[in-house]
């Protein structure tokens, strides 16, 4: 039997990333971990309206999602304790402007350049919804320069309701292998 927990959010753990775009010209980063698939050249980025970058992704409409390995938990979850609009975040990570004109975080293992096409206000929340432009993977992490792998990249992953980080696991096995009855 399972005990009704109310109406409380628990799709948790969920990867973790930076978001990077520039607000008045200036480079801007941001911790993130409410992403979500929409489909497979779309996804969602969630972030409260306090936040600064907000401010520079509805300028621009284009932004990046530098996803977080262990080594760059750090400075990821610096940029996600401290406001742009009170500290200059800009040289927190080495980066390079990507095709979009938004910065590609050199430490991070794979990064997606996105165009926001659609911005869903819900209860306080920006929800942007973005198109896929680009995906930029170290050569480390892809197998035969085509397929990434996910168990050598071991992204981050982040637990709201303990507020922890946690690393991707074990591989349990090949989706529809199983077999059934």
């Amino acid at each position: 039997m399972k005990r009704n927990f109310g109406s409380k959010l628990c799709l948790y753990p969920t990867p973790v990333g930076v978001i990077g775009t520039k607000v008045d010209s200036r480079i801007n980063y941001v911790l993130v971990a409410h992403f979500g698939i929409v489909s497979h050249q779309h996804v969602l980025v969630s972030l409260s309206k306090s936040h600064y970058t907000n401010k520079g992704i509805l300028e621009n409409k284009k932004l990046t999602i530098n996803l977080v390995d262990k080594d760059m938990l750090p400075k990821a979850d610096y940029v996600g304790s401290v406001s742009g609009g009170k500290v200059d975040k800009s040289h927190v990570f080495s980066s390079y402007e990507g095709e979009t004109g938004m910065p590609i975080i050199e430490e991070s293992p794979l990064t997606m350049e996105c165009e926001v096409v659609d911005d869903h206000e819900i209860a306080g929340f920006d929800n942007f919804i973005c198109t896929i432009k680009a995906v930029h993977v170290k050569e480390e992490y892809l197998i035969d320069g085509k397929t990434i792998d996910y168990e050598k990249l071991k992204p981050v992953l982040f637990e709201f309701p303990t507020y922890q980080y946690l690393l991707t696991g074990e591989v349990l096995g090949k989706c529809l292998s199983f077999k059934h009855g």
